[in-house]
């Protein structure tokens, strides 16, 4: 996710463009409109200067060897994950990928190339919200803060020792952007209570406060701006899925990165509104794929009928459009409390939803010097109040750049300095 400047408090080791040194150009960000910056992002000739490669080695995990795939998922063989690694014994940081996000996206893959010239192994693990993860991964139904976390600690031990005796290891980091900085957080708590990694540095990019609140705000872009209201939903779909698949085939790939949804906004109609139900139909997507996935691993009986047979040959266009119907508040009340409740009896809404968020961790997150936070001031994600009350967690940890919208100007070279100048542990 993404946005921009107002450095609310004066961190030396941030290393931002801002400090670097008297003669630094202030931050500069070409759009004002945090919707345009969210979808458009960094023109390229301004992004921070990156490797064309460098050396990586993807690798699978067999986190459930006994695990029965449904047939649906005949392509599913554990997960994969990417290893970028280095010549010489270094730090290692795991890479947690935003909403809907596998480890191989755009963004995921210009991460590791930041962190490795920064002098990283990177460890690139996909969202726990990616349907690969989901199949492969998930011990439960997705969408629990706690039991997501789990899930990627679970990972990131295998991972870990599926690496440890092919590069040489100093320390362990971590970060991740969007959810998966949301993921980050519980993951650091977790890991300050296990201690298998014990990480110097625990960085959080553009993270939602309250997952909850955050991802029903991006489903009303897309409810509140559907052209003739939210019953012209299946018309409106249908009319923008034509230019999904044609810009899908044209990019080769499905990730629902700002470039793939730019590339749609160009075919259709230039207005705002189009360009705010984008943005929420990316969610939305991300959400149903996460929906549908955890429907058919757990026997069906929400999207799909219980105990369906789906096979590679199956048409899935039907519960396709009954998965984009659903969003991640339907989810919510009808899958994920429901579910639970079963193992948690006295579980009520309100608990739930103070456990998808950050103030829940909020006495770890304001006496751990080790986790830092990069926000944007204009980020589409947050709710009014939300940026001062994370300012007001992390103190001198946070750096809120004023404009950015969610994610835009992630790979700005201020922002990046921000990003290796904390992760690296840096002074100065």
């Amino acid at each position: 996710m993404k946005r921009r400047f107002a450095v609310t408090l004066v961190v030396a080791w941030f290393c931002c463009a801002q400090h670097v040194s008297a003669s630094s150009p202030p931050y500069a960000y070409p759009y004002d409109n945090p919707y345009e910056a969210t979808v458009i992002g960094l023109p390229q000739a301004l992004e921070v200067a990156l490797p064309a490669s460098v050396p990586i080695r993807e690798f699978t995990l067999k986190i459930f060897p006994g695990r029965e795939i449904p047939e649906v998922f005949w392509y599913e063989d554990g997960l994969v994950c990417s290893l970028a690694y280095q010549d010489h014994t270094a730090p290692l940081i795991f890479v947690i990928g935003g909403t809907g996000a596998r480890y191989d996206t755009p963004t995921m893959v210009k991460l590791q190339k930041v962190l490795h010239q920064a002098g990283f192994h990177v460890i690139g693990i996909s969202s726990p919200s990616h349907m690969d993860f989901v199949v492969n991964a998930s011990g439960d139904f997705p969408g629990d803060a706690l039991g997501d976390a789990r899930d990627l600690y679970r990972v990131m031990r295998l991972a870990y020792e599926q690496v440890r005796t092919k590069i040489g290891i100093s320390s362990f980091a971590l970060t991740g952007y969007s959810l998966g900085a949301f993921n980050a957080a519980f993951l650091a708590q977790l890991d300050a209570e296990q201690k298998q990694f014990n990480f110097t540095r625990v960085l959080l990019i553009n993270p939602p406060v309250n997952l909850y609140t955050s991802v029903s705000a991006l489903d009303r872009l897309l409810v509140d701006n559907i052209p003739g209201g939210i019953g012209k939903l299946d018309d409106w779909f249908r009319s923008v899925l034509g230019h999904v698949l044609a810009v899908n085939r044209a990019m080769g790939h499905t990730a629902l990165s700002g470039d793939f949804i730019y590339n749609v906004y160009e075919r259709l109609p230039r207005n705002p509104q189009n360009l705010a139900a984008l943005i929420g139909l990316a969610f939305r997507m991300s959400a149903a794929h996460m929906a549908f996935t955890a429907d058919v691993m757990n026997g069906g009986g929400y999207i799909v009928p219980t105990q369906a047979r789906l096979t590679n040959s199956t048409s899935l266009t039907r519960y396709a459009m009954v998965a984009y119907r659903t969003g991640f508040v339907d989810y919510f009340d009808e899958v994920l409390l429901p579910h639970l409740r079963k193992a948690e009896p006295g579980l009520t809404r309100q608990a739930l939803l103070e456990r998808l968020s950050l103030r829940r961790l909020e006495p770890y997150l304001q006496g751990a010097d080790t986790v830092g936070l990069v926000h944007n001031a204009d980020d589409i994600i947050l709710a009014p109040g939300e940026l001062q009350y994370l300012e007001g967690v992390f103190g001198a940890r946070a750096l809120v750049f004023p404009t950015g919208g969610h994610l835009g100007n992630l790979f700005h070279p201020d922002v990046i300095r921000a990003i290796v100048g904390f992760v690296a542990g840096k002074d100065n």
